[in-house]
């Protein structure tokens, strides 16, 4: 058996409009990319992108989307990242664009970078800070989303499991 190599391209939706994030759907991303593929590269990098294109996540609070193709058709991919103009979904046209990230072989690599990228845009975030009261703010933020609240959470779910 063969196995067929892929990539996966890590981006991000920037628009400036606050609801083009919470409404945009992963068939949405996926119609929009196909679409300026094809305006780009026409029929042969559509047939040669859509083997195996699919969005296989999608985060609208944060605008994060893992995308993956064929390894021998990714560069197709990434060149017409930059042509997605806007989103449509619902009746309406969001204007937007895709920032590549990352480009990686498997999801794990892309979920590291994206831990790293995070980080250092926690940092830059807190180094923009105008006042210490900006400051206390986003650092009580980032408290609040702790593993301590997620690990009890995960405990009463286990002790759920353990009584079926």
């Amino acid at each position: 058996m063969v196995r067929f190599k892929n990539r996966y391209v890590l981006c991000e939706v920037v628009s400036e409009d606050p609801w083009c994030r919470q409404c945009i759907e992963d068939r949405v991303l996926g119609l929009a990319v196909r679409d300026a593929i094809a305006r780009v590269h026409g029929d042969y990098g559509l047939a040669c992108c859509s083997i195996s294109f699919t969005v296989k996540y999608l985060n609208a609070y944060t605008g994060t989307v893992l995308l993956r193709c064929r390894k021998d058709s990714y560069r197709l991919l990434c060149s017409a990242l930059p042509f997605v103009r806007y989103l449509e979904s619902r009746g309406q046209r969001y204007p937007c664009f895709l920032n590549t990230l990352h480009v990686g072989g498997t999801i794990r690599t892309c979920q590291k970078f994206l831990i790293q990228y995070n980080r250092t845009q926690l940092l830059r975030l807190l180094q923009n800070c105008t006042n210490e009261e900006e400051r206390q703010c986003i650092q009580k933020s980032l408290l609040s989303c702790s593993l301590t609240e997620e690990q009890s959470e995960s405990g009463d779910e286990e002790d759920d499991d353990d009584t079926e």
